[in-house]
């Protein structure tokens, strides 16, 4: 099989990974299942606590749920903050890493020469890398504040565990990275050879490696004569030199 048909669905294959690794990022933004509790109080009736990075949510066993959106933004924690600005920043590199990509892929033909389209691949790869670091350092934050206040024995306060949007927000992020990485490898070894590729053409086609042509300009001939090549010319007939009488 030939090189550029193995990086083309090499290039379709981390599209296809970062693709779906940016869905599932942006499926744990409506999640409510970040965390969640569940406390037994009586033999029939149950209370399921859950929360998310927007609001707090309680159910009971008959299926009723009762959802309270956090009532101040100055009041929050920390890392709710720094979770929500990850989370949105992941989402907005990821599709600006996925439009990039679709412009320098091979098979789309969209970013021009071959160096072009390398150059745009790599800088898709680097944005899906800060997409996927971005994603991962927000749950990873996250579910580290659930598990230490869980196992945590001094915490007298309700304990929660991590709930669903966690996992999938790891896997997702671990699609985007292993993506990005893949696209900027291959990417920028291309770009580094089609570059070198250039030089080299550029300096055995420059002005310095072409042969000399012989010059033909022939100067005209001086008006002046050269009286060491004359030679003596005969006098005509019926005239005589002057400096014979002299």
């Amino acid at each position: 099989m030939h090189y550029r048909t193995v990086l083309m669905y090499t290039e379709i294959g981390c599209f296809v990974a970062c693709a779906c690794g940016w869905i599932l990022v942006c499926s744990t933004m409506p999640t409510e299942y970040w965390t969640y509790s569940e406390v037994d109080s009586l033999v029939l009736t149950s209370s399921h606590y859950f929360s998310n990075l927007w609001k707090d949510c309680l159910s009971d066993s008959t299926g009723v749920s009762d959802c309270k959106e956090f009532p101040t933004l100055l009041a929050l924690q920390t890392y709710i903050h720094l979770c929500r600005s990850l989370v949105i920043t992941s989402i907005l590199l990821g599709f600006i890493g996925s439009v990039l990509a679709l412009v320098g892929m091979k098979c789309t033909k969209l970013g021009g020469s071959e160096i072009v389209n390398a150059r745009i691949t790599f800088a898709a790869g680097i944005t899906y890398l800060l997409s996927g670091f971005c994603g991962m350092f927000a749950y990873s934050w996250y579910g580290h504040k659930v598990i230490s206040e869980f196992m945590d024995p001094n915490y007298k306060a309700k304990k929660f565990e991590p709930g669903v949007a966690l996992f999938v927000g790891w896997g997702g992020s671990a699609l985007l990275l292993v993506g990005g990485l893949v696209y900027s490898i291959t990417a920028g070894n291309q770009a580094c050879k089609s570059s070198s590729k250039t030089r080299e053409t550029s300096s055995h086609h420059g002005p310095s490696s072409e042969p000399k042509q012989k010059s033909l300009y022939t100067p005209p001939p001086s008006p002046i004569p050269d009286r060491a090549k004359q030679t003596p010319s005969r006098p005509l007939k019926g005239f005589h030199r002057v400096d014979a009488y002299v």
